[in-house]
């Protein structure tokens, strides 16, 4: 269902809230050794005054080159704009415990992860990481990525099972057109390039009316749940932000514009709150 939303002010739990600076402790950092005899790592924190125990915790996968840099702290040096980073505070506010995880250490050169989102071998490493929450937290785990990363979070529920499952996904301005015959093949990757039904879990897809990004049309979004095969699936198109005018060109695809839902994280936040919780956005 497509529900379009101009977003104004919400005083829930979450939506008065907004985004703030990392402190100086981010979260704890987990090391996991990959198949490939690398490591990934990844930021965990709970919300506070909780304990691990139940509850759900959020697997966030930013965008771009997916390399946060995290240091150690759990603080991300890197992609620092990006939405989902940007939304920790809001989250765990809202009761989640979150997990930003950084780009494993032999995909952390110009291009990040680039062609590998799509790789069956990623979204193993990232079971890994869904497993390793699991043990942890005795609690469901979903999958959020966003703009490219929402290719990395589709390649995982797409085509992991059992225990390295996510329990949801959750895909914002996801890359859902790719640019063919560019100079770097994997730049024609998208979304629509991964197995999208056998996607089982309950799906929420949101975009901005106003993104611009020529790599998330959000007219596009019904494709993504018209493929995929989830018992409990939405599409939110989110219209409203500031009143100027986006930008152009690839600056439209950066976390600080509507592509990022800028000015409206904590209504966004509130809303994928909302459907992890079994309810609508």
């Amino acid at each position: 269902m497509r529900r379009a939303l101009v977003l104004g002010v919400l005083c829930g739990l979450v939506a008065c809230l907004t985004p703030v600076q990392a402190s100086e402790r981010c979260g704890d950092v987990v090391t996991i050794e990959t198949p490939a005899r690398s490591t990934l790592r990844y930021a965990f924190l709970l919300p506070s005054g909780a304990q691990a125990g139940g509850g759900v915790t959020l697997v966030l996968l930013a965008g771009g080159a997916g390399h946060v840099d995290l240091d150690a702290q759990g603080c991300a040096q890197k992609l620092k704009g990006n939405s989902l980073v940007r939304s920790v505070p809001l989250f765990n506010a809202a009761g989640f415990a979150t997990a930003v995880v950084d780009a494993p250490t032999d995909f952390q050169g110009e291009d990040g992860l680039g062609g590998f989102r799509t790789d069956p071998r990623h979204a193993k490493e990232l079971g890994q990481v869904i497993a390793d929450l699991r043990a942890r937290t005795r609690g469901a785990v979903w999958v959020v990525g966003t703009s490219r990363g929402a290719i990395s979070a589709a390649n995982a529920a797409s085509r992991l099972a059992g225990p390295a499952a996510p329990d949801g996904l959750v895909l914002t301005s996801a890359l859902m057109a790719g640019q063919s015959g560019a100079r770097k093949p994997w730049v024609a990757q998208s979304v629509f390039d991964l197995p999208l039904e056998d996607i089982r879990v309950p799906l929420l897809v949101v975009g901005h009316a106003a993104d611009t990004c020529v790599r998330s049309p959000p007219s596009l979004m019904e494709r993504v749940v018209a493929r995929a095969r989830s018992a409990r699936q939405q599409v939110v198109t989110v219209s409203g932000g500031p009143a100027k005018p986006p930008p152009a060109g690839l600056d439209a695809c950066e976390g600080r514009t509507p592509h990022g839902f800028v000015d409206q994280e904590a209504e966004v936040a509130a809303g994928i709150a909302r459907f992890v919780r079994g309810s609508t956005y």
